[in-house]
């Protein structure tokens, strides 16, 4: 049967099943494309300044002079930072596709992994043996804040080492392509991060020179300025500075916004996606096997025409079943959309959970590390760090409890480089449930008490508080109504087609043969579209009105014919068009059933016909996933279970099984649009071939009459000779 290519344009099997490697693939160098400059941040950090300080009781920290380091420990640290930067180079190389994933990663993950080793071992020597043969009391000398970002960088460095190596194994294995998963703008994160940090430390650079600061106290500084945070223990108290700081910290706010963005839209949108698909994969797969564990399957059966015959009654306990495959159709589309909205739902409280547990995380441990950095100093307890935590992460900064220490500093610059994208995400997630569900349960009790809504009814939204209220255990079979169609929006359009509509129905109904469903034979037969069968004199012959042309895709009814010709092609070049305008909206259009039935019309499928549908059955428990090259696995029926051909095996598909539109990750415009226009080329194409083939015919028939004439000419004149 003509199935418009469906079969190949379905995925064989969703992309979610792989999305558990989609952290490996996408995540993983983006983290790692992030912390490794951040690490190599802290690397010169560590560089430029001595690792310890002679502090005498009573003196302030910042005041201590600096004791200087052997030479060996300079050398060993100029090269792990030189490792490190070519790691970071090559890293950047091969996320713009300058250098080859094969090549770039193993430099990079040896070059992190040896700098994290050479640190290691430094801040070791560092915290032992160079306390000795001093002339100072041990208890004088104190660690400068380069023994700590040397810390920072060295965790940094063997975290991303570690991500990489991950990335690298999941490549390696063949669970995604050599390469890194990104968009373009994904791929710039890492290059933002680069120039906001070489901003930072050249800005400290800068200050450090004009205020007397000491250059690692700059850096704090420069941090606490970029981070609007401002706690006043440093400022600039110079003209030039206080002039320079204005501009400085302009550019420096809007080049962390931008990075900042980045990662909230690879955390809010990439992620997103890929998530909803895995979630909504696992529910389909889990509502499957219950159904058919209760026997309550039934719903998930094609109905054919023998079924119907052989059951012309229903018994009373299955009364709600669907009459009709178009409505059984409906149906297990509404049961696919309510498996959407639950995992959408819980992957929007899921990631509230997660983006605020990290944001405790951040806020309970950093306060007790400020402690302890800070109890030897100024007598911290955890309430001062508690409170110095949250007035930083809200960057209020009053200032009046701020770090002292080498570690304290050191630690908050590392410590709110994590914490102020944590606070962007979490507040976007904030956005996406808690103010969500405080608008709508608002606008609920209003409509219930004093503001009647325009929409729905007293009891519906009775309903829904009590619904959600409850956490579903009243009215557990509550459902929200959905959005109005978009061919809903436009009645007075489809009535005043209607005529046109009508009389096109009737006249294609003299002129076209059709089957006992009234559908067009032309529709049907053969491989080539809906133009195999048609008569040569109907390419020139339209049907419709350049009136009626304009109100071709306002009709939109899955039950009514196609046109044929130039009609059909100027019907499809309209809903391409009207799609391509809904790709330009901001929130990706969700599409009724009556809106997939017109559209799964137009690519070849017929929603009211059970050839190409397919019962959902569960996944089989020994069932393992396949590499991303070996996709044959799929919820097809066993063996047996029904009489259908291989090309059919290969088209079938349900609402509610692997091959859905609604699966996978591609939004429902991009996966119709892809459909339409492949339905276009390929009518194109066929309607081409059958113009040369009747041209041709034309040809050689004329050439036979010709030759008929000129052989009855000839034997005419000998008669006569």
């Amino acid at each position: 049967m003509d199935d418009g290519n469906l079969g190949e344009n379905i995925q064989e099997e969703t992309e979610v099943i792989e999305d558990r490697w989609w952290f490996a693939s996408s995540a993983f160098p983006m983290i790692a494309g992030t912390l490794g400059p951040v690490a190599s941040a802290f690397s010169i950090c560590a560089l430029v300044r001595p690792w310890r300080q002679h502090r005498p009781h009573g003196q302030e920290v910042k005041t201590a002079p600096f004791v200087a380091d052997p030479i060996w420990l300079t050398v060993i640290n100029a090269i792990q930072l030189a490792m490190a930067v070519v790691s970071n180079m090559f890293l950047l190389l091969n996320m713009t596709r300058r250098v080859r994933f094969t090549i770039a990663q193993p430099i990079t993950i040896i070059g992190w992994y040896i700098s994290a080793i050479l640190l290691i071992a430094l801040l070791a020597t560092a915290a032992g043996p160079m306390y000795e043969g001093f002339k100072y009391p041990s208890d004088e000398l104190i660690w400068s804040q380069a023994f700590y970002y040397g810390m920072w960088a060295a965790i940094l460095y063997f975290v991303d080492a570690s991500l990489m190596l991950v990335t690298f194994y999941g490549a390696w294995t063949g669970h995604y392509n050599k390469d890194f998963n990104l968009t373009p703008s994904q791929r710039t994160l890492m290059l933002q991060t680069i120039m906001f940090l070489f901003y930072l430390l050249l800005g400290a650079l800068v200050f450090s020179n004009i205020e007397g600061w000491n250059y690692l106290d700059a850096v704090y500084w420069a941090d606490v300025t970029l981070f609007t945070v401002g706690f006043g223990d440093f400022r600039a108290e110079t003209n030039l500075g206080r002039a320079l700081m204005m501009p400085y910290a302009l550019v420096g706010v809007i080049s962390l916004g931008l990075v900042v963005g980045s990662i909230r839209s690879l955390v809010l949108e990439r992620g997103k996606r890929q998530v909803d698909a895995r979630m909504e994969e696992k529910k389909r797969r889990r509502l499957v096997r219950t159904m058919t564990k209760k026997g309550e399957d039934e719903m998930l059966e094609p109905i054919r025409d023998s079924q119907r015959s052989m059951t012309p009654q229903r018994t009373d306990s299955n009364m709600q079943l669907p009459a009709t495959e178009f409505e059984r159709r409906k149906a297990e589309f509404e049961l696919m959309r309510k498996i959407q909205a639950q995992a959408s739902s819980r992957r929007r409280w899921m990631a509230m959970a997660i983006s605020t547990g990290s944001w405790l995380i951040l806020w309970l441990l950093g306060a007790y590390i400020f402690v302890k950095c800070e109890e030897n100093y100024q007598g911290w307890d955890y309430f001062d760090g508690f409170y110095f935590c949250f007035v930083s992460l809200t960057t209020i900064g009053y200032g009046d409890v701020t770090p002292a220490s080498n570690a304290g500093k050191s630690f908050f610059v590392f410590w709110s480089l994590l914490a102020l994208p944590t606070m962007t995400v979490l507040i976007s997630n904030a956005g996406d449930t808690v103010v969500k569900l405080i608008r709508d349960g608002t606008l609920r009790l209003g409509n219930v008490t004093i503001l009647p809504g325009e929409e729905g009814s007293f009891s519906d939204d009775l309903k829904y508080i009590l619904h959600r209220c409850t956490f579903g255990y009243a009215f557990p079979d509550y459902t929200e109504p959905a959005p109005t169609s978009h061919m809903k929006k436009m009645p007075e359009a489809q009535d005043s087609s209607g005529d046109a509509a009508a009389a096109f129905i009737d006249t294609e109904q003299g002129s076209d043969p059709k089957d006992s469903r009234g559908r067009s034979q032309n529709l049907r037969n053969g491989d080539d579209g809906p133009y195999s069968e048609r008569p040569d004199h109907s390419r020139h012959n339209s049907t419709f009105t350049t009136r009626v042309r304009r109100s071709l895709s306002r009709l939109r009814d899955a039950h009514e014919d196609l046109p044929t010709g130039s009609d059909f092609h100027f019907l499809l070049i309209s809903e391409i068009q009207a799609l391509t305008a809904h790709l330009k909206s901001q929130k990706p259009h969700k599409y009724s059933f009556e809106e997939w039935a017109w559209y799964l019309k137009l690519i070849g499928e017929d929603e009211s016909r059970a050839d190409t549908h397919l019962k959902a059955q569960p996944k089989p428990k020994n069932h393992q996933h396949k590499r991303h090259h070996n996709k044959d696995v799929d919820d097809s029926p066993e063996k047996g279970s029904g009489e259908k051909t291989d090309s059919e095996h290969v088209t079938a598909w349900s609402w509610v099984g692997n091959r859905s539109p609604l699966m996978g990750s591609q939004e429902e415009t991009e996966w119709i649009l892809d459909r339409l226009m492949e339905r276009l080329r390929e009518s194109l194409s066929s309607e081409g071939r059958k113009q040369v083939t009747s041209d041709a015919r034309r040809a050689l028939g004329a050439d036979r009459r010709r030759s008929s004439y000129d052989a009855s000419r000839k034997k005419h004149r000998e008669e006569h000779v």
